[in-house]
């Protein structure tokens, strides 16, 4: 049933085993952890006058005890807003110091709006996640989720050869991860067909992604503009003739080709390639949600919902094969 040629990867946002409500602040974090410490303490001292200082009276057997704890993920989510704050303040701090060795070498202050001081670029509204520090707020079509990029490469029988997830909100940075992804799991099967080409959204425009040159790589169809303008120029009656003109850029080449014949009929099979597959997992199956918490189980769980989804079309194929 696998049949390469023409691919398609997407995105889709799964949510997280976790409520958008159990967001905080790096402040109100660290108010939490205090309070906790504080309550902790009042608690401590009565227990220890009514079992004895190593006993709580609520003990639960070793083996049925939990080890993680609400107090570990404050914990944990205030290191990773802390990490996010260092590295803006870092980021800030070389631009400032490279506009300032580029006036001292010309002599002349720059034009522009000046740099604000690395301090003030943090921002003191970002929040993580206390249920699952791991899990990220990501922007839908119906709003905001506290969840997951979940992506996947298929084939056109619908096949998913290669699956992953992300906490990136966006996909710019999983074109070639996932095409790599993707390469490797085709070995790894001993499948000696090649990808000849990859379509992909706009989510994945990118002069890097466009222009990266990788011998024995699949030609990238990646649209250059929003899913509904793309599709409208793919349906137009304009075909541009090849080969591509010279003299353009990356993005301009790309267009080009998405305009020619071959370059419409092949970015036109991405939309019944990928997206009836989201369609089937969420609205058919009904899985819309981890149930598990963290990044890698969340890419376990993921690797085993594409698997059955494979499975599935195997089933129903030789079902079909067998009426």
């Amino acid at each position: 049933m696998v049949k390469l040629g023409v691919v398609a990867l997407d995105g889709t946002k799964m949510v997280a085993n976790a409520s958008l409500a159990a967001n905080r602040t790096s402040d109100a974090l660290e108010k939490e952890v205090k309070k906790m410490f504080q309550e902790a303490e009042v608690t401590d001292a009565a227990e220890d006058i009514l079992f004895g200082a190593d006993r709580r009276g609520d003990e639960l057997p070793e083996e049925l005890q939990d080890r993680s704890s609400r107090l570990a993920r404050l914990k944990q989510c205030k290191e990773r807003l802390d990490e996010q704050a260092a590295q803006a303040k870092e980021a800030q701090q070389a631009k400032i110091e490279k506009r300032m060795q580029e006036e001292q070498q010309s002599g002349q202050k720059k034009r522009g709006r000046k740099l604000r001081p690395a301090k003030d670029v943090v921002n003191e509204e970002a929040k993580a996640n206390v249920t699952d520090p791991e899990s990220r707020i990501m922007k839908t079509r119906s709003g905001y989720v506290q969840g997951y990029n979940a992506q996947a490469i298929a084939t056109e029988e619908q096949i998913i050869i290669a699956a992953d997830v992300t906490q990136e909100e966006n996909d710019i940075n999983q074109a070639h991860p996932m095409l790599d992804k993707a390469q490797a799991t085709l070995k790894n099967a001993n499948v000696t067909e090649t990808i000849k080409a990859a379509t992909m959204d706009a989510g994945y425009c990118s002069d890097a992604n466009i222009s990266k040159m990788i011998p024995n790589y699949p030609e990238l169809y990646i649209a250059t503009k929003k899913d509904w303008k793309q599709r409208k120029e793919c349906n137009s009656l304009e075909v541009f003739s090849e080969p591509i003109p010279d003299g353009l850029n990356a993005k301009q080449r790309m267009e080009y080709k998405l305009k020619t014949e071959a370059g419409k009929k092949i970015y036109a099979k991405r939309k019944t390639i990928i997206e009836p597959i989201f369609g089937q997992i969420k609205d058919c199956r009904r899985i819309r949600t981890f149930l598990m918490r963290g990044i890698d189980e969340a890419k376990g769980e993921w690797n085993l919902i594409c698997a059955t989804h494979n499975l599935l079309k195997i089933f129903r194929r030789n079902a079909l094969q067998m009426a």
